[in-house]
Parts: structure tokens; C-alpha cells; sequence
């Protein structure tokens, strides 16, 4: 349980990476790019890169200041978003799911549509690529690729200063 408290900070900051993924995805949608828009979904899901890094800088801070009194190396910050980073991939396969089966259950049909109606895939080609299972593995995959590289440069500005 001890363990567990030491990283309350980390696992608070990747529920609410999961919350901000969902209200992410039901932007989207609500915006059309699941559906009448959805020829713009490429571009405009990147900007999810923004709150996704301002969650980390969030985290990462709030465990230097309540945490580490104000003073944490790069060292402690890489670990603590690491540690974020766990949990977020490890909750990724549920909020894909919910967003597959709650958010956005559409979703697959209307991008295999638009990947053949504009030529960039043979329907066979969509299908396999726009399905659940694809998405919960690349999901998987993706997430602590990209956690570990945000962890890694958000620490980088998140760590005391040597006369601090």
C-alpha cells in the first residue's frame, strides 16, 4: 500500500489522461470527424498532441511540488511519467473500446467507406487496417512510444535548476 501512495500523484494524472482521451474522441465526433468530416480526421486528431502534453507537464509538476517539496531531477520526472505512462497504457485497450462501442460505434464503417471512395485503399486494405482489434494493438503499441518520448522532454523542462 505504501508503494501504491507513493505514486497516487502518477496514477491520478493518467485517470485523467484516459477522461481527456474520451472527451477528446467525442469532440471529434461531435464535430463530424467520424462521420461528414471525416476527410479532415487526419489532421485535426494530431492536435490531440497538446492536451496530451499539457497532461504530463501537469503531472510532472504536480509531483515536483507535492511530492518533492518543489525540487525533483530529471531522473525523478522521466521516472514519474514513465509511471504515467503505465497507467495511461494500460487503461488505452478500455478507451479505445469505449470509444469504438460508446463514442463513436460508426467509426470503422465510415473510414473504410472514405478510404475507398477516395482511392486510398482497396476495400480489403480498409478492413483489415479499420477494425478493433488493429486499433486496441496499435493503441498499445503507440501509447508508451509516445508517453516516453513526452516524459523524456517535458522532464527535461520540469527539472530543478542546479542552484535551486
Amino acid at each position: 500500500m505504501i508503494v501504491l501512495n507513493n505514486y497516487r500523484i502518477e496514477i491520478k494524472w493518467g485517470l485523467i489522461f484516459a477522461g481527456v482521451t474520451l472527451l477528446w474522441m467525442l469532440l471529434e465526433r461531435l464535430l463530424g470527424l467520424h462521420s461528414t468530416n471525416i476527410d479532415k480526421h487526419v489532421i485535426v486528431t494530431n492536435f490531440f498532441m497538446i492536451p496530451a502534453i499539457a497532461v504530463y507537464v501537469y503531472a510532472l509538476l504536480n509531483k515536483k511540488k507535492y511530492f518533492y517539496n518543489g525540487i525533483i531531477t530529471y531522473k525523478q520526472s522521466f521516472v514519474s511519467g514513465l509511471i504515467v505512462t503505465i497507467v495511461v497504457t494500460l487503461l488505452s485497450p478500455v478507451t479505445q473500446l469505449i470509444t469504438i462501442y460508446v463514442i463513436t460505434p460508426d467509426f470503422f464503417n465510415n473510414m473504410i467507406k472514405y478510404a475507398v471512395e477516395s482511392g486510398h485503399s482497396n476495400q480489403a486494405e480498409a478492413e483489415a487496417y479499420f477494425n478493433t482489434g488493429n486499433y486496441v494493438l496499435e493503441t498499445v503499441i503507440f501509447t508508451p512510444v509516445m508517453g516516453i518520448l513526452t516524459s523524456a522532454i517535458v522532464s527535461i523542462f520540469i527539472k530543478s535548476k542546479k542552484n535551486a
